[in-house]
């Protein structure tokens, strides 16, 4: 029996240090052990193999991202979580921490920068770091194919790899976290890397922002973030996704003193991109870029009922209204409406039509390319069977996929557009040439010879400075074929040279943001997208100093003239399709209505009030330039503008002019003009709602939705 004062003896002794060697035989050991318990879960030859708890949930990923059950990064964010937490639960169960002691641990893939130099834009936080085992090394690699205008994956496509430990600071010690023997028995997971791609391992990855530098989904670093979220914005702890769209720079038209400059001349506008930008935008949920709002274009998006000519010898007639502002008790509206012959479907001549398709690496999109082509299919069903289409595509390098066809081989053209693929940079240049090439070879005399381009953005191969291609696209419309341009997505849209190359190819420019909008482009105005009835037309103004002291043009801005342009019929400008409908609105200050805000000049009010100014009845003379589409000799229109033209009340307008009044208030509203400062969007939806008429298409009534939106986002200023 011991003596308890040997026991006591004992407990006094103090333990000898293991030596370095002893710590090395008893690692060895630990070592072998470890390894041949790795062997126990071997299958034995010729029976099926089991697979550990971790194995059969990468297994598990591995089917489902395979077999596509997961669509998005988002949707598979979610499915990871549960299954990632309920592996990490099961394995703690089997080697439970321990709490305490001095052991290393190791730093998160957060809190290491990619091996390539870039700094992830993922602040540090102060939550606990998420522990992965020294040895291990995972890599992961983006996928090499990836779109080069998806700025969110620049930065993920490098590799990741599991730093060296770092010293476990006092307050991590004080906070007993899981020690690093604990983790190195536990399988660990696949290697984070860019969601919807495999690891190298085999193994499914993770979703998107594991890749960016959060914690894995399932474990203890995890919980901890989402029991003390970070005090960080929002905005700082995603990286923010690069906006490349291209759209003019242009300052709203100012006031003239009719004294001073009574002339304005500018090009008619028929163009619908600018509101279709903007309806993407308010629904996205924000407010447009001033910018991307051309008030012409929201106002010429919509049908209006204007009188139109007669006989198809005076291809349009023009109606001017004059009419109370209704956000200026001081000032006027003087409205000019024009309206284009309608060609009837009997008559409209053959089309020659060359698709002229984007199929770059960029267009990988649902609202690009797949759109693009449900877009073209309708519009080859709205064309007659002897109608001619070719298409061309463009990448790395322009290719022709369909020689000219006629429409009666409507399988044959729908199949061609079915089978385009996405992929390479965007050599724009060569697709132009070798469309307009095609255009030439089936030409078609007295009919519709026009080039369709479907893009997204820029040409980044070959001429892709935008005064190169207006030059290109000038060469070409002599030889009388046309051309317009449809934009599509968002993120890469050159919305600047699709401007400049419709307006130089006697086209029109369209962005499509939803197939029913390519259904109104396309189906519903085909014949005025595609059968022009007078190009390079052109509108000057000139005001009565007598009757009016100022003026300004409503939008128009990327169409101003010199006014020698009007007569210079060397000088481009807009075309007018068939049925087509052309809105422009200036507000004039009548002369002594005390709303004047340029002071008069002090030595020239003799040449206006002498008594001797002719017509001086007058507000103003509308004068319109015009060349029918196989003439280079312009015909003239002349307008007088007097009191026999204007209406006492806003009210008695006409439907259609208080709803395109009601349009270019809420277009100057979303410019943040000055002129409508001080008029509410509830003004606006308040004559919009007045003047919606007859709507078939429901066309105004999405207006209304988009004026409650604008107001929801930015107040009712």
């Amino acid at each position: 029996m011991v003596d308890d004062n040997e026991l006591e003896r004992l407990r006094n002794i103090t333990a000898p240090a293991p030596d370095a060697e002893a710590k090395a035989r008893a690692l060895a050991a630990a070592m072998q052990a470890f390894d041949e318990q790795e062997k126990i879960f071997a299958a034995a030859q010729g029976s099926a193999g089991g697979l550990r708890l971790t194995e059969r949930v990468q297994k598990l990923w591995r089917e489902i991202m395979q077999k596509k059950l997961i669509a998005t990064p988002a949707i598979a964010g979610l499915v990871a979580l549960p299954i990632a937490g309920y592996a990490t639960l099961q394995m703690l169960r089997e080697a439970p921490p321990q709490i305490g002691g001095d052991e290393k641990i190791t730093e998160t893939l957060a809190d290491k920068p990619a091996t390539n130099g870039q700094a992830t834009n993922v602040p540090a936080t102060n939550a606990p770091a998420t522990k992965v085992p020294a040895t291990l090394k995972p890599v992961a690699e983006a996928d090499k194919q990836k779109k080069d205008t998806d700025s969110e994956s620049r930065g993920l496509n490098e590799v990741l790899v599991a730093p060296a430990q770092p010293p476990k600071s006092e307050a991590e010690k004080a906070g007993g976290l899981v020690r690093q023997d604990a983790l190195q028995r536990i399988e660990p997971a696949p290697a984070p890397t860019v969601s919807g791609q495999l690891s190298l391992d085999g193994g499914a990855a993770a979703p998107a922002d594991v890749a960016r530098g959060g914690p894995v989904p399932g474990t203890a670093a995890e919980s901890k973030l989402m029991a003390q979220p970070s005090t960080l914005p929002a905005d700082q702890l995603l990286p923010q996704e690069e906006n490349r769209d291209r759209v003019e720079d242009f300052k709203t038209n100012p006031v003239h003193a009719a004294l001073e400059d009574p002339v304005s001349t500018f090009s008619i506008d028929v163009d619908t991109a600018s509101y279709s930008f903007v309806r993407r935008s308010l629904k996205e949920g924000y407010l447009p870029q001033a910018d991307t709002v051309r008030v012409e274009e929201m106002i010429n998006y919509f049908p209006y009922d204007w009188k139109g000519p007669d006989a198809a010898s005076t291809p349009f007639n023009s109606t001017v209204s004059v009419m109370p502002t209704p956000w200026n008790e001081h000032t006027k509206l003087m409205h000019v409406a024009i309206k284009g012959f309608d060609v009837k479907a009997t008559e409209q001549p053959k089309a020659n039509l060359v698709f002229l398709i984007d199929v770059s690496g960029s267009m990988n999109e649902q609202d690009k390319l797949p759109l693009l082509q449900s877009a073209f299919r309708l519009l080859v069903s709205k064309l007659k069977p002897d109608d001619t289409v070719s298409i061309v595509t463009y990448a790395g390098d322009a290719g022709t996929v369909l020689m000219p066809t006629k429409v009666a081989e409507k399988d044959k053209v729908l199949s061609a557009i079915d089978h385009l693929q996405p992929g390479g940079s965007t050599a724009g240049e060569a697709g132009i040439r070798e469309a307009y090439k095609l255009a030439q070879q089936s030409f078609v005399k007295d009919g519709v010879n026009r080039v369709m381009l479907a893009t997204d953005g820029d040409f980044n191969v070959g001429q892709t400075d935008d005064d190169d291609l207006k030059r290109l696209i000038e060469q070409e419309r002599n030889t009388g074929v046309f051309l317009s341009v449809f934009g599509f997505g968002r993120g890469n849209l050159n919305d600047q040279m699709m401007q400049t190359i419709a307006q130089n190819g006697n086209g029109t420019a369209a962005y499509i943001d939803t197939l029913a909008e390519a259904e109104k482009v396309l189906v519903e105005d085909a014949s005025s997208t595609l059968f022009t009835i007078a190009k390079d037309v052109k509108i000057q103004v000139e005001f009565n100093p007598n009757r009016v002291s100022e003026y300004r043009l409503i939008g128009y801005e990327t169409r101003a003239l010199n006014r020698e342009d009007f007569n210079n019929d060397r000088v481009d400008a807009g075309d007018i399709g068939s049925g087509h409908s052309v809105t422009a609105i200036y507000e004039i200050t009548p002369k002594g209505s005390g709303g004047e805000q340029i002071d008069p000049l002090r030595y020239g009010q003799a040449t206006v009030n002498n008594g001797g100014v002719a017509n001086a009845d007058e507000y103003a003379f509308v004068k319109i330039r015009y060349k029918l589409p196989d003439e280079d000799t312009s015909k003239l229109i002349t307008t007088p503008v007097t009191s026999a033209n204007e209406v006492q009340s806003f009210d008695q307008a006409g439907t259609d002019q208080r709803f395109s009044v009601a349009v270019a208030a809420f277009g100057q509203k979303l410019r943040d003009e000055d002129a409508t400062a001080k008029f509410g969007y509830d003004k606006i939806m308040e004559i919009a709602t007045a003047a919606r008429g007859a709507d078939p298409f429901g066309y105004r009534s999405e207006f209304l939705s988009l004026v409650r939106l604008a107001s929801a986002l930015g107040g009712n200023r």
